[in-house]
């Protein structure tokens, strides 16, 4: 897939009301508005949590990227999670994670944000939007 080309959603690749679902469905992260008004995309990532014995143990966890609001595009920032879920074998513990419903991660950010020191937005992305387009 080529940057900016729209894809229908394939609805048959699982269930769009799940982090992993959402994915599949639309071959692309999730995206929020977080409670800062800030625009944040979602990723489940894993590391090594425990090897013992020649066997290792693997946390998946969520990370959300905060977007730049004005300016170039790109990455500002982020938020992370702790381990939510555990495997034996990375591709596990993320599919557990990714089981997890849209509305439930979009609790989890707002919470990450309001514990952060981040400083929220004085404005919401829509509202520097309108601005930059000229209307009131």
């Amino acid at each position: 897939m080529t940057p900016g080309q729209h894809l229908q959603p394939d609805h048959s690749k699982g269930d769009e009301s799940t982090i992993g679902g959402y994915s599949a469905v639309h071959a692309r992260p999730a995206a929020f508005e977080g409670r800062d008004g800030m625009s944040y995309s979602l990723e489940i990532l894993t590391d090594v949590t425990a090897e013992t014995a020649g066997s290792r143990r693997f946390g998946a966890y969520l990370v959300f990227l905060r977007w730049r609001r004005m300016g170039e595009q790109g990455v500002d920032g982020h938020l992370e999670t702790d381990f939510l879920a555990w495997g034996e074998t990375a591709a596990r513990a993320k599919a557990a994670v990714g089981e997890m419903r849209l509305s439930e991660a979009q609790r989890v950010l707002d919470a990450l944000i309001t514990s952060s020191d981040a400083t929220p937005a004085s404005r919401r992305w829509r509202d520097v939007r309108r601005a930059e387009d000229g209307e009131p």
